[in-house]
């Protein structure tokens, strides 16, 4: 036997031993998408799909982002770390930056022989612009890429509403679409969804993880017009007295406050909800058609399905819109985990939970290996059992730029509280009892008969904050030279 054919056996028999027979993984994320569905209460949005994944599985209430913007919580979410271990506080970055050597999420799972495929948005991307590429990916996390655009990309930029002209990702804007579902982007990407899914139905010796970003709804709100019509322009949920309410709230706690939504009157309020409402229905009916598929091809008995966002999304809500703010609207994400055989179909997980518990959740899940650093915990005793306690907290970090240096806020959630400090306490602190206040509406900080209550959950943050970081205790440096991508040994 001639080297070269030894070695290629070698390689064969490697590969075959890898492969796993563990469950398939699909994983669904939506982009800036709160916890407006049905299943999570709201009587006016319309998630057919979604509510309908619900009752497959297990629905997690209290499911929070660790760094409310898109670049960072992904990062975080797919390597397992908080972002104070990955080092990624900004958007259009990458984890292999300052962490080279760690493996992600789905890299994992390729390392244990599963085909790994992404459809669309899971790093971060410049949306909309980066529509159709690759976005900020890392090379190593997926065996197949496929990035379609639409007319929503290519087409329609001219006509989309922005309160800033000419700026779409990250302004406020929409657009009613003239153009039927096929022709959007998340239709693209379901289509292409399906097609993988078909391949892997015939290949059933590998087991898969198929990972599915939709970009909807992140800005513009753009969706077909037949999206809109459903919901009445004059009956949308128009947030009243914030400027009352912000009297007792730190300058930090609303400095993700944009210039240009000064812009907004209350007809522009109601046509951004409507046009928010709208793509979030737009996208639940691209969920539904990639689980039908699932379901049509027979794969589902054997596919955990998970559906969430990357983070939480303000609509108005102390009057702020958008993200980057350390409140329930902006730190909330939905969580659906569909865990067939594991999990409780239509129960409620209430337990505060994180992005970072994914990856040791699916891991453990499929048996496959995961790094020694994961930070989170996994979430499979609450498919077992919804009741159980978990870690009892959450934690969500944003960052301050202040003119000469930046600071930190951190909120962590607990079943009955949100306290949040800001540079350590200095520059303001909040509390809120979610179970009298579920707005957060009176930030109990400085009540003196909340004193012990503020002490306690300070004691506590400052307890979690050293796990965060590496086991150096310092946040990793960005480096910006160039890395060669290396699959078995990165």
């Amino acid at each position: 036997m001639n080297h070269y054919f030894a070695g290629w056996m070698g390689l064969l028999l490697f590969t075959v031993s890898a492969w796993s027979a563990g469950p398939n993984v699909l994983f669904i994320i939506s982009d800036d998408l709160n916890a407006t569905l049905g299943c999570y209460g709201d009587s006016q949005i319309k998630t057919p799909n979604i509510d309908a994944l619900a009752k497959r599985g297990v629905r997690f209430e209290n499911a929070y982002c660790q760094y409310p913007l898109c670049g960072p919580s992904r990062n975080s979410m797919l390597t397992g770390l908080y972002p104070n271990s990955t080092g990624i506080l900004r958007n259009s970055q990458i984890f292999r930056q300052t962490i080279p050597k760690q493996q992600s999420l789905s890299h994992a799972f390729r390392m244990k022989g599963y085909f790994a495929a992404r459809i669309g948005k899971l790093y971060h991307y410049n949306v909309p612009k980066s529509v159709g590429t690759n976005g900020h990916d890392d090379p190593g996390s997926w065996e197949l890429e496929l990035n379609p655009a639409g007319c929503d990309r290519l087409e329609e930029e001219s006509e989309i509403f922005s309160l800033k002209p000419g700026s779409f990702g990250g302004t406020l804007s929409w657009y009613a679409s003239p153009n039927p579902d096929p022709r959007h982007t998340d239709a693209m990407l379901a289509k292409d969804a399906e097609w993988v899914l078909e391949r892997c139905a015939k290949e059933r010796e590998r087991p898969f993880f198929l990972a599915v970003g939709f970009y909807r709804p992140h800005t513009p709100y753009v969706a077909p017009e037949s999206y809109f019509k459903p919901y009445d322009l004059e009956a949308m949920p128009v947030v009243t007295g914030w400027k009352e309410d912000q009297q007792d709230i730190p300058t930090a706690g609303l400095q993700s406050h944009k210039k240009d939504h000064d812009l907004l009157t209350d007809p522009l309020r109601r046509q951004a909800i409507q046009a928010y409402y709208a793509s979030i229905s737009f996208m639940d009916a691209q969920v539904g058609r990639v689980v039908s598929a699932l379901d049509r091809l027979g794969l589902s008995d054997d596919t955990i399905i998970v559906f969430t966002s990357d983070h939480g999304y303000h609509m108005g809500e102390h009057g702020l819109w958008q993200k980057q703010s350390l409140f329930e609207q902006s730190a909330r994400v939905p969580l659906l985990i569909v865990a067939p055989g594991v999990g409780q179909a239509g129960t409620v997980a209430k337990a505060p939970v994180g992005l970072v518990d994914l990856y040791p959740t699916l891991t453990e899940l499929c048996g496959v290996t995961a790094p020694t650093n994961l930070q989170g915990q996994s979430l499979a005793p609450m498919l077992k059992e919804p009741n159980a306690p978990g870690r009892g907290w959450a934690l969500t970090h944003v960052q301050r730029r202040a003119k000469k240096a930046s600071f930190d806020g951190y909120s962590i959630r607990t079943p009955r509280w949100r306290y949040t400090e800001w540079d350590g306490g200095k520059s303001g602190r909040e509390l809120y009892d979610r179970e009298s206040d579920p707005l957060e509406l009176t930030n109990l900080a400085e009540k003196q008969d909340q004193s012990v209550v503020v002490a306690e959950l300070s004691a506590k943050l400052k307890e979690i904050l050293p796990t965060t970081y590496p086991k150096s205790g310092q946040r990793p440096a960005l480096k910006q030279q160039t890395w060669a991508p290396n699959f078995t040994h990165p």
